[in-house]
């Protein structure tokens, strides 16, 4: 995913409230071995052009098998565990009449090499595909499934070019998936801080590590050596990360959307954590006419953990069909010719909060009308611009703004009611009037502010809620931005994601405006110290202009719904 090793990257976001600075500790770990075969596969040792060796399971349907098409899957999270249920994956598959190859990237469980993500992935999956297509049970067509890190690999497989890779099938992933922000620029992304607490979990060593950071320690960075010396490994992919950023090549072909273009179904989750980075490939996708034709949409009501939510605000795990049958049906068409291409929607997207998908020809679907809201003094979301004011709040390091959900990964498994944090002093809350007809919220959602702060570096996070009428609110969009170097008055754009949500009669839209969501993303430390390294803290004022164009909120409603 940036996925869990076991079931841990909830044990990454404990309580970070009341901190207190503290020496480190001793660190504990936990060291998730192989879990053991499944007894049905077939297992295999393919050989990569450096001599190292990969292990490789192979599922096979039922019966007499002849030369056939095969899905192929590449992933760093133990292909035999409980987790990743690939046993139960490949009956589904193999039932369809695909073989299904599912493989420990290199370095990981029972593969040999070193442990170093992303860098290997194009090569080793131009390999596996040279091997896959010598088996006696091949005919040379292949297609590659999978989420997150599994996902990020067939795109690094699709840069290589390779003939026999016919189609793939990227769900909540991208190819700059767990990229660290840019350190240039006068605006930045705030960093998560999953991203390098996966270099020191997944890509440690062999095994994946569990551990659990103390979020109330300074510098939080004293924790890296330490749990490096506990476990007595040393996480390349971290020493590329950090302190100093080594410049990764992730595809030393050149970016997939330079080479040929192939079929993709590309899936993007509306609660999915990793989904900016699913966005921007698909934009990248939009601007390049060959990949822009071979492009289908798809988007799911899911966080990164295949949550789905349901009507009636119900979230439960998604089927295994749910999960694979959008791809087999794909790959029905691009690897075995079974149905026309123009029967897979060139956009499919969930209406969230209703148990309806729609089709359209473009995403955002058309017909849609640009709404805006402003915020004003009076902690309204206006339709109209109010008078000019300022509003400030004071962001203190020591008492962030808790992140909703203890697992950003499985958000709808919580589904916070964040009414809570709308009652802190260090949040404004804006909120519109209780909507007397329902409306369909679709496209792209920014936000736009002038703002200032007393500190040489601010953070400005945007959450954007649906409020029930009993005050109830569930998150639907958020966007956050870094200004490194604060210097007067500054113009902010906060792009908050897309929507596709059914806001129901009787609910409204109320926007949040604050400078932390701790330990989610990293906290501004208010000395204009690297938020890692940080030895001290210092508590800051923000202050928002309203009016004059400035705290304007951009979206889009859709007043006469598309043919299901």
């Amino acid at each position: 995913m940036v996925e869990r090793a076991a079931e841990s990257v909830s044990s990454w976001f404990a309580d970070a409230s009341g901190l207190e600075h503290r020496k480190v500790a001793a660190i504990a770990f936990e060291e998730v071995l192989p879990a053991p075969e499944d007894g049905v596969s077939q297992a295999a040792r393919v050989r990569m052009r450096d001599g190292v060796h990969l292990a490789t399971d192979i599922y096979l349907p039922d019966g007499p098998v002849e030369p056939g098409p095969t899905v192929l899957i590449r992933l760093p999270y133990d292909k035999n565990s409980d987790y990743m249920r690939m046993r139960e994956a490949a009956e589904y598959v193999t039932s369809r009449g695909y073989r299904m190859v599912v493989q420990d990237v290199r370095g990981k469980f029972r593969s040999e090499g070193e442990p170093v993500a992303w860098v290997n992935e194009a090569n080793d999956g131009a390999d596996t595909l040279d091997w896959v297509i010598q088996q006696p049970w091949s005919d040379g067509l292949v297609g590659m499934a999978g989420d997150s890190y599994y996902g990020y690999t067939q795109w690094a497989a699709a840069s290589t070019s390779h003939p026999a890779l016919r189609a793939i099938s990227p769900r909540f992933t991208g190819t700059d998936l767990n990229a660290l922000p840019s350190d240039e620029g006068d605006r930045r992304e705030v960093e998560v801080s999953f991203g390098l607490m996966y270099d020191l979990t997944i890509f440690m060593s062999r095994n994946s590590i569990n551990w659990r950071p103390d979020w109330e320690t300074l510098p939080l960075s004293a924790q890296f050596e330490a749990v490096q010396e506990a476990v007595g490994a040393r996480s390349t992919t971290f020493d590329m990360h950090y302190p100093h950023r080594v410049p990764i090549r992730r595809f030393p072909n050149g970016s997939p959307f330079e080479q040929r273009a192939i079929p993709v179904l590309h899936t993007i989750g509306w609660w999915d954590n990793c989904a900016t980075w699913s966005w921007t490939d698909q934009h990248r996708m939009q601007e390049s006419a060959a990949w822009a034709a071979a492009n289908h949409l798809l988007i799911e009501p899911s966080d990164h953990e295949n949550i789905f939510l349901r009507p009636g605000g119900v979230a439960e795990p998604a089927s295994m069909a749910e999960v694979y049958e959008p791809t087999l049906a794909f790959f029905d068409v691009y690897l075995r010719n079974l149905a026309r291409p123009e029967s897979i929607p060139r956009v499919r997207w969930s209406l969230a909060g209703t148990d309806e998908y729609r089709e359209t020809v473009a995403w955002p679907p058309p017909g849609a009308t640009p709404a805006v809201r402003h915020l004003t003094a009076d902690r309204a979301l206006a339709p109209e611009q109010g008078s000019d004011e300022t509003l400030s709040w004071v962001h203190d390091p020591e008492d962030c703004v808790p992140s909703s959900a203890k697992d950003p990964f499985a958000f709808l498994g919580e589904r916070p009611d964040d009414q809570a944090l709308a009652q802190r002093a260090d949040v404004l809350a804006f909120a519109e009037a209780a909507r007397s007809e329902a409306v369909e919220l679709v496209g792209p959602v920014t936000f736009e502010a002038l703002v200032s702060s007393d500190a040489p570096a601010f953070d400005v996070f945007v959450r954007l809620y649906d409020r029930a009428p009993d005050g109830r609110l569930d998150r639907i969009a958020l966007g956050q931005i870094s200004v490194p170097r604060a210097d007067g008055l500054e113009s902010i754009e906060i792009e908050l994601g897309h929507l596709g949500y059914l806001l129901r009669a009787g609910h409204s839209l109320q926007l949040h405006v604050q400078s932390s969501d701790y330990p989610e993303f990293l906290r501004q430390p208010g000395t204009g110290e690297e938020a890692w390294s940080a030895t001290t803290t210092r508590s800051s004022t923000q202050t928002i202009r309203l009016g004059g164009g400035s705290g304007v909120l951009r979206f889009a409603e859709l007043d006469h719904p598309t043919p299901s």
